[in-house]
């Protein structure tokens, strides 16, 4: 078995895997599942990670984050006092419950992994996940992009030598699309494109405010418990939605009299008509990518859809009919990149089994610095784009181009640095700046040297060859990335937080399911829920093992059944 393991660090579920016995091996959590939760909650000097987190988010708000993969590589802060912590600390807790769960079933603990980013992460977030990887105690060695792994991962598993595959990944937070081409053991990736605030949290959040704006309810007034079950309640009826052609919203709010019911009625035509505009921000993805690698949609010959976003119907017919056929229905888009993951892990560690395979990989956006140009005679505006790196250029690449003072009398020259695609700087996104002294003479040229490498990390080298000065700096969009005292700190910071044993949490996993059901519920279902909860809470006191065991066995079998309406 590879001594390096593949992760998924995802906006709602991370997973992770391992390559043995020539194919990559998906690893289980204390619950059974594949997937953990990307969710972490504080219970004093406890944290609950998972599940058991993620069925805290209704029962207690202030104390349960989720959805922070987004935050990676920002200054933004969770909780407070001690327990504020970065989306690189909070990823990190849930690195950890994912290497404490492969040592259980692998023997040894991990302590190298690749992990994977979505294609379209910036710099800063590509240093915030390898961060998050060192403070729970990993070597990274190498950041792969989700759609590249899966891709990976359907060509090995369907031998698509010759063949060339669209990979869309739709996930809870983001999407990205890449076009890769299979031959001769070689998996080339020839376009990347994606949207970084695009996933199904916002198909979730259009719902939201389509029920708010429908019952006149002030979102803002509700109690932060109500807002979170709301949004549960539209995250159900998504994924109902997915399986039936119709469901209800409700949502119960406020309290003794003014307490209030909101019932809606949705099916599949209303909710692809209120996601048309996600729907179109979808399709302009998957055309640029297309249209950058100049193919046409017949030249494509697999679609590989990732994320659990892609289950929804709405997107799989907007895929049909953009590429008149159904994409792959034998990929599970929630294993797959983790599985891809695992594969590169093998790479990295010369895994005999895949010794005849290559991956290339390509920058998904465009790199350049500011400029000003001359507008008239000895007129000059600034705030221009110059591309020094083309999105999906192949990496690893390095590139160079010239500049020049524009007075005579000008000391310095400001390098300020972008990502984007528009011409003027202004709409791009600012990843820091160098300054270098020019000096005097007839060469005040200015060399600016871009090199991307393959884990997606920039690196510029500014150069006065006319005075040997140079200055080089690796770009991150916060203008700092993390030092290794940052990652000692954050290492403290997180070490004090006790995980519980393996077999607790399935007891605190459980409970904290029919705590969050009890909140939900009214009446009779709610009593009876309450009566569940107490029976099994005098069960846990008596501490006797095989009763904890059945009786958690038979209160998840109730929890299921008043899941499915099926009560008492």
């Amino acid at each position: 078995m590879s001594s390096i393991i593949g992760i998924d660090l995802g906006t709602t579920n991370s997973l992770i895997a391992a390559w043995h016995n020539g194919e990559s091996r998906l690893i289980t959590n204390a619950a059974g599942s594949y997937l953990t939760p990307s969710a972490v909650s504080f219970d004093n000097d406890h944290v609950l990670i998972g599940e058991a987190a993620a069925n805290r988010v209704i029962t207690h708000p202030a104390e349960t984050f989720s959805y922070f993969k987004r935050d990676m590589g920002t200054p933004k802060r969770f909780g407070n006092g001690r327990k504020a912590l970065r989306a690189e600390d909070l990823s990190a807790l849930v690195i950890r419950q994912l290497l404490d769960d492969a040592e259980l079933v692998l023997g040894t603990r991990p302590s190298e992994a690749v992990i994977s980013v979505p294609a379209y992460f910036s710099d800063a977030q590509r240093h915030a996940t390898r961060a998050a990887g060192q403070i729970a105690g990993l070597t990274v060695e190498r950041l792969i992009n989700e759609p590249t792994a899966a891709a990976m991962a359907h060509g090995l598993h369907e031998n698509a030598d010759g063949r060339t595959i669209v990979v869309i990944d739709l996930g809870g937070g983001t999407l990205d699309v890449s076009v890769v081409e299979c031959f001769d053991g070689v998996m080339e990736v020839h376009a990347s494109a994606g949207d970084n605030n695009l996933g199904g949290r916002d198909f979730d959040e259009l719902l939201r405010a389509w029920f708010v704006k429908t019952h006149s309810i002030d979102y803002i007034g509700l109690e932060l418990s109500a807002r979170n079950r709301l949004v549960r309640a539209c995250q159900q009826a998504r994924h109902d939605l997915s399986s039936s052609h119709n469901t209800e919203l409700t949502i119960t709010a406020g309290k003794g009299r003014r307490q209030k019911t909101y019932t809606s009625a949705l099916d599949r035509a209303h909710f692809e008509k209120l996601a048309a505009p996600l729907l179109n921000r979808l399709q302009i993805v998957v055309e640029r990518a297309i249209r950058d690698c100049r193919l046409s949609l017949q030249a494509i010959d697999d679609i590989v859809l990732v994320g659990g976003a892609t289950r929804m119907p709405v997107v799989r017919n907007l895929i049909g009919r953009m590429f008149r056929r159904l994409p792959a229905a034998n990929v599970d888009p929630d294993q797959i990149v983790a599985r891809g993951a695992a594969i590169q892990a093998a790479l990295k560690a010369r895994d005999s089994s895949l010794e005849d395979v290559v991956l290339t990989d390509v920058s998904p956006y465009t790199l350049g610095i500011g400029i000003a140009r001359e507008t008239d005679r000895d007129q000059w505006s600034e705030g221009f784009y110059l591309p020094i790196i083309e999105r999906n250029s192949r990496v690893p690449v390095s590139r160079m181009d010239t500049v020049h003072p524009i007075s005579e009398l000008q000391k310095t020259v400001t390098v300020p640095i972008f990502q984007g695609e528009s011409r003027l700087v202004k709409n791009n996104i600012r990843l820091g700046e160098i300054e270098v002294p020019v000096g005097k003479g007839d060469d005040r040229s200015v060399q600016v040297r871009f090199t991307y490498d393959i884990n997606g990390i920039l690196e510029v080298d500014v150069e006065v060859p006319g005075t040997g000065e140079h200055r080089n700096l690796v770009i991150n969009s916060s203008g700092k990335m993390l030092s290794e005292e940052d990652i000692r700190k954050s290492l403290q910071s997180i070490s004090h937080l006790k995980v519980l044993p393996r077999e607790t949490i399935q007891n605190v996993t459980t409970l904290s399911r029919a705590e969050r059901m009890y909140e939900e519920a009214l009446g009779e279902e709610r009593s009876y829920i309450g009566e569940l909860i107490a029976r099994f809470e005098r069960i846990l006191d008596g501490q006797d093992p095989e009763q904890i065991d059945a009786a958690r066995a038979e209160l998840a079998q109730l929890l299921d059944d008043l899941d499915q309406g099926r009560f008492r």
